[in-house]
């Protein structure tokens, strides 16, 4: 049987068989190993992109097959709200801890109150922050001398987010009520 090339455009991609399966279930199969991926690993977003690529499943599945060039622009236009919609709820609602705070921004970081994990140099450490969102263990470094584990900290530089600079909020020799 002879088909002319041109016609071969307006079969929508759906209907495109790979290893005798749809793109449409290896998108849902996709969207759904990325979603259980984010379970193991959370933060990573991949919910955004498995999101994404499931609801880009489902909607090849309805897709009738005589839509033909209008078929990728739906599924192109679902993409695009599906990715605008889950991205903008990853980031505005608080799934990973209600109520324990979520940074937004690393400047959010500064005046926060934590305490030393691990020694705090100024080259090594790692601290508790108090409001610290999710995963509350961040780097941190000294802007003084050494601060030992267990020591209160008050973060005077946010540092990008990556890495915190702090101050030790008491030290032993106050002259505070002594004379």
């Amino acid at each position: 049987m002879n088909v002319p090339v041109g016609s071969l455009a307006l079969v929508p991609a759906q209907l495109e068989p790979l290893f005798s399966t749809t793109i449409s279930a290896i998108l849902f199969l996709a969207g759904a190993g990325l979603i259980v991926a984010e379970a193991f690993a959370p933060g990573t977003h991949f919910f955004v992109l498995g999101s994404t690529l499931l609801v880009a499943g489902l909607v090849g599945f309805f897709i009738p097959a005589g839509l033909g060039l209008l078929a990728p622009l739906i599924l192109a236009a679902a993409v695009l709200v599906t990715t605008a919609v889950t991205l903008w709820g990853y980031r505005k609602i608080d799934f990973s801890a209600p109520g324990r705070g979520q940074s937004l921004s690393s400047s959010s970081l500064q005046g926060q109150f934590g305490t030393v994990t691990e020694r705090v140099t100024k080259r090594t450490g790692q601290v508790r922050l108090e409001d610290g969102g999710f995963n509350p263990y961040y780097e941190a470094r000294s802007m003084t001398g050494d601060i030992e584990a267990g020591t209160e900290v008050l973060v005077v530089d946010p540092g990008g987010g990556n890495v915190l600079k702090v101050e030790a909020t008491a030290t032993d020799d106050d002259d505070i009520g002594g004379v």
